[in-house]
Parts: C-alpha cells; sequence; structure tokens
C-alpha cells in the first residue's frame, strides 16, 4: 500500500471538509511488529479553516497531517488492579498508554511543574497529543530508553498539498535533505526542534525520535508564551500552535477528555494503533466537539453525488440568432487581498536601548521592533520572532530562548523580558518575520558579572591573636549591590603590606591551603545566597603588630579588616624594677 502513504490532497481543496471517521485500516509497516522508517500521518491541507495569521513555519508540526480517530463514547472507569490493589483506571482498550510512553508524558509533567509552575500542564494533553500524532509512538514501539524502533516521519512539506518548508537539518533528522518532514512520536519539524529541543532521559542529546525528548520538548513548546493550560483560552492557543486546525483542537480536546477520565499501562509494543488520517479522501464524519460531545456515534454523510443532468448553459447571442455552442469565457481567478504580512518590507529598531544586565538579573530593557512597509509605514497583526544566539545561557522569561509576538496598532512587537543567565559576554537577539523573507534585526546584548558595591563585617569583635597562635573569630562578611542583597559574588581577601600599598605582605597573619602552607591571598571566594562570605580560620607567625586584611569584589565593593598580634600579657609577670637600696 504504499500508494496509501503517498496520497495527497489537491492544492484549493475546501478548506471547510472535516477529519476522516472511517478508512482502510494501515498497513503492514505500522503494525507493531514492523520495521525500517515509515510516514506516521499524512496532510492537514483539507481538513478545516486555519486560524489566521499562524504560518505553518511558526508551529510545532508545520501543520503536517495527522490521525483523526475518536476516542469511544464509553470513558474508561477505574478498578482494583490485580496485581498491587491500588485504584487504576481500567476500561476500554484505547485507555491503554504504552508503559515507557506514559512515563515519559509523567516525566514532563513533574519538570514542567517545577520549571513552570504558572503553566498547569496536564499529562493527559501530552498523552492527547501524542495519540493524534503517532499512535503513541506507534502503539509503543521504543526500545529501553525510549527511542521509536524506526523513524515516525510525516511526508515531505514540499507544497505538493503540504505547507512549503524546505530542508532546514541537512537531513539530519528525517533523511530528506531538500525539504522537511514531520519527526518522532510528537511530530515535530526539524526547523521547530531546533530551538525547542529538549534532553528529557538525560543522556546528553537531544533527540526528536525519543518519547522522553519529545515529550519534555511539546511540554515546553506548550508552555511557552506565558500560557496558563487551565485556562481554556490558553489551552485552545496551544493546542492550535501545535497544528493549527480547529478539527485538530476538537480531537485533541476530546482525547484529553477521554484521558482524564481514567487510562492504564499497558506494555510496550501492544497499544492500539489508529486507523484514520486526516489526508484520507474517502467519506467524512464530523468530528465531536469539546462543549457538547454527542452521546451517539457520529453518522456517516457520504458526499453529495452530481446532478446526473445539469442545466444547459445559457446560450449567447450572435448574428440575430443563438448560437448552439456558444465558446466558453476563461474563468476569471480569484484575487486574494494582501495578509499584514505580506505587505512588510522591512524590520526597524523601535527605540530598544543598550542591553546590559547582570548575572542571574532582568535586563531592565525591553526590545522593541517595528513592521513597516516599503513606504515606511507601521504594518500591524504581523508575527515577530525573536530568537536569542551565541555562547549565553540568558532566555526570554519562561525559561524560551525563541519567542513570537504580534505587532500592535503601531506596528510594533515588544518582546518578553530577557533574564541573564550565570554565562558572561556577548550575545545577540534577533528579530525576523514570521512566514516572510525580509532582512532582521540583531540586538547586541550582555551579560555582566554578578557585583557588590558595598561589604561590612557582621561583627565587631576586635581580631587578636597571640604570635604563633590563631584567631578565634573568623572573618565574615555581607555583601550589598544598591541595598539589595548580592548574592553569589565573587571576591578576593589579601593580606595586604599597608593601607596605600596593596601588595601582598610576606609577615604577619596568613590562611592555610590543602597542605597546610601558609597563603596570603585568597581567590575564588564566593558569596552565598544571604550575601554572605566567611573567611577560612586566619593564623599569626612570630611577628607582632597591626596587619590588614583587604577583601574586594566587582562593582566596587571593598573592605578593610584589621588584624593585631600581640604577646599575651598574662603569659609571664614583669621583672620588678630594682630599689634604691640594691643599687648602693
Amino acid at each position: 500500500m504504499a500508494a496509501h502513504f503517498g496520497r495527497r490532497l489537491r492544492k484549493g481543496a475546501a478548506t471547510t471538509a472535516v477529519a476522516a471517521a472511517a478508512v482502510a485500516a494501515l498497513s503492514a509497516s505500522q503494525a507493531p511488529g514492523a520495521t525500517g522508517e515509515d510516514h506516521g500521518r499524512q496532510t492537514t491541507a483539507g481538513t478545516s479553516a486555519p486560524v489566521p495569521d499562524t504560518p505553518s513555519d511558526d508551529n510545532a508540526t508545520g501543520n503536517s497531517p495527522y490521525y483523526t480517530d475518536l476516542p469511544p463514547l464509553n470513558s474508561p472507569n477505574p478498578s482494583p488492579s490485580p496485581a498491587a490493589g491500588t485504584p487504576v483506571a481500567r476500561g476500554d482498550a484505547e485507555a491503554g498508554i504504552p508503559a515507557t510512553v506514559l512515563d515519559a508524558y509523567k516525566k514532563a509533567e513533574a519538570e514542567l511543574r517545577s520549571s513552570k509552575p504558572g503553566c498547569n500542564l496536564p499529562w493527559q494533553l501530552l498523552a492527547a497529543i501524542g495519540k493524534v500524532e503517532s499512535g503513541q509512538a506507534r502503539g509503543g514501539r521504543v526500545d529501553a530508553d525510549g527511542t521509536t524502533l524506526g523513524r515516525i516521519l510525516g511526508p515531505a512539506l514540499d507544497g505538493n498539498g503540504f505547507a512549503l518548508i524546505k530542508d532546514t537539518d541537512h537531513g539530519a533528522y528525517d533523511g530528506n535533505s531538500v525539504y522537511d518532514q514531520a519527526v518522532g512520536p510528537m511530530q515535530f519539524i526539524p526547523s521547530t526542534w531546533a530551538w525547542a529541543g529538549r534532553d528529557g532521559n538525560g543522556d546528553g542529546r537531544k533527540d526528536p525520535n525519543n518519547v522522553y525528548d519529545a515529550a519534555l520538548a511539546a511540554g515546553h513548546y506548550l508552555c511557552r508564551s506565558g500560557w496558563d493550560l487551565s485556562d481554556e483560552r490558553d489551552l485552545h492557543q496551544a493546542i492550535l500552535s501545535y497544528n493549527n486546525s480547529q478539527d485538530y483542537l476538537n480531537l485533541v480536546l476530546n482525547w484529553l477528555e477521554y484521558y482524564r477520565k481514567g487510562t492504564h499501562s499497558v506494555p510496550d509494543g501492544t497499544g492500539g494503533l489508529p486507523a484514520h488520517r486526516s489526508d484520507d479522501d474517502t467519506p467524512r464524519a464530523q468530528p465531536r466537539k469539546h462543549s457538547n460531545p454527542p452521546r451517539t456515534k457520529p453518522r456517516h454523510k457520504p458526499d453529495p453525488k452530481p446532478d446526473p443532468k445539469p442545466d444547459p448553459k445559457p446560450s449567447t447571442p450572435g448574428n440575430g440568432h443563438d448560437s448552439p455552442n456558444p465558446k466558453p469565457k476563461p474563468p476569471v481567478p480569484p484575487t486574494t487581498p494582501p495578509t499584514p504580512t505580506d505587505t512588510v518590507d522591512h524590520l526597524e529598531d523601535a527605540g530598544t536601548a543598550k542591553l546590559t544586565a547582570m548575572a542571574g538579573h532582568s535586563f531592565t530593557e525591553r526590545i522593541g521592533t517595528r513592521a513597516e512597509t516599503k513606504a515606511d509605514k507601521s504594518v500591524a497583526k504581523v508575527r515577530v520572532r525573536f530568537t536569542i544566539s551565541g555562547d549565553t545561557d540568558a532566555t526570554f522569561t519562561g525559561g524560551e530562548t525563541v519567542a513570537t509576538v504580534t505587532t500592535d496598532t503601531k506596528g510594533v512587537a515588544l518582546a518578553p523580558a530577557l533574564e541573564a543567565g550565570e554565562k558572561t559576554g556577548d550575545f545577540k537577539v534577533t528579530a525576523t518575520v514570521v512566514g516572510r523573507k525580509v532582512k532582521g534585526v540583531d540586538y547586541p546584548a550582555t551579560v555582566t558579572e554578578r557585583a557588590a558595591d558595598t561589604l561590612t563585617r557582621t561583627s565587631d569583635t576586635p581580631l587578636t591573636c597571640t604570635p604563633d597562635g590563631e584567631f578565634a573569630d573568623q572573618v565574615q562578611v555581607k555583601a550589598t549591590y544598591k541595598g539589595a542583597v548580592a548574592d553569589k559574588v565573587a571576591a578576593t581577601a589579601t593580606l595586604v603590606t599597608s593601607d596605600k600599598d596593596t601588595t601582598e605582605n610576606d609577615k604577619g597573619p596568613y590562611f592555610k591551603d590543602a597542605d597546610g602552607k601558609p597563603v596570603r591571598t585568597l581567590t575564588g571566594l564566593q558569596t552565598d545566597a544571604k550575601g554572605l562570605l566567611t573567611l577560612p580560620k586566619l593564623y599569626a607567625d612570630d611577628t607582632t603588630g597591626t596587619f590588614l586584611l583587604r577583601i574586594t569584589t566587582p562593582g566596587g565593593g571593598t573592605l578593610t579588616v584589621e588584624l593585631k598580634v600581640a604577646a599575651d600579657d598574662t603569659s609571664a609577670s614583669p621583672s620588678p624594677s630594682p630599689s634604691p637600696s640594691a643599687s648602693s
């Protein structure tokens, strides 16, 4: 059935057609025992009218095809587990999710609960998308590490009934060096995986064919833009950003509702396989809508048959009588008004100030970009993508390195706030137009090291010691920057020669290194989360006097501490002065 997988919808197919409800079963290449590479799904080009202004290169799947099987009408009910005696969900076979796949979804939910608690991502949403995208990795055909046994590929996005997305990964993920294809159990296109990919199983790689990596990436993808998935509007936006189809949204919501009512684990490779795909051109049925799911199965309504006796074409007058075979007029192609994106000629900086922030802090300035026509007029409702690049761990608020923002009525897209990581140095943010190739705008940014401008001792106890002894108290200081606690700030401590001569003193108090040898300069020190720095114990040689310890930090923080080494007056009684009579 090779032709079955290569089927394509004709360009211009009705955009209001709904998902297929009954088609032939999948070919044997998708059975649990199959090997090699196969096409997990086909086109959505004819499934439904897309939400405007969401080009295919700005979603996870590139609007690639998906499976359209609906969940059973009867949801699974909980019943005791014979193995452990604890309640688990049992019921219809469709409620069974392969064990490794289910574990990947739950681990992704747990990670997002920690990293993005405001997103409120339920693992059942990942399961719903995984069901629609790949039939839960083709019924759980994965190895022990969660990598699929053979790649799951969508069709080539060559513009022939599909979106046109030329190769972006040199075939590294999809094996196609001409066009991109959706890859893996969550069906990411390579251009999206390049920035959305995650390492979900801790092996140091980001592999779209691994269910742990793909599930975590899908979770982060759905949680971007500050969406709260417990809010219905945000939930719908997130799902539509994954595949921009109203039918897709309704289908995922139905599976989400179904899985929320109960699921159970089944052995890998034994999960149910989907049978219907969105590119099948067989009779179609309307999928259930989430808001009001029907109590009975949808009817299969065939497409209306053409009238076998169409009305005759009107005659065309000529030479005083009607011509029996008038010459048909050429069809007038419909004119499509340009979208706002089509009118954009270039991007301009919208007054962004210098981008500088201290490590671990937020940038105070926001990036603003304006979309303009060739006549320099602002264009609203244009999607602008901001991408962070360079050797940096800086992110936008929410932990993402890519953000897409729609221009406002003034044509300006304001990027989310930048958050500096711990890596210092320069990087850049590039603004580009989604769905149109125009020159982008680069914004240089710099992350400086953490700093403190003030250092104070936490105690006013004098620091004294006897020759060849040790100081009873350790030096502890508190660092602040502009009045706030300065945590993780590097510091240096040196026994200096004098207040004006900051060279290292070779006499007097000292620290000890790991071998117990005297050290009079300490580097690599760092304040803790409370801005505190406690120095190691100090010792004294046999030199008496007053000595100075100087502590410095980036940002100008400097503190000089006085240390005194003196003989103990109580250790010996002074010799009595000779009496006058004795000297005579």
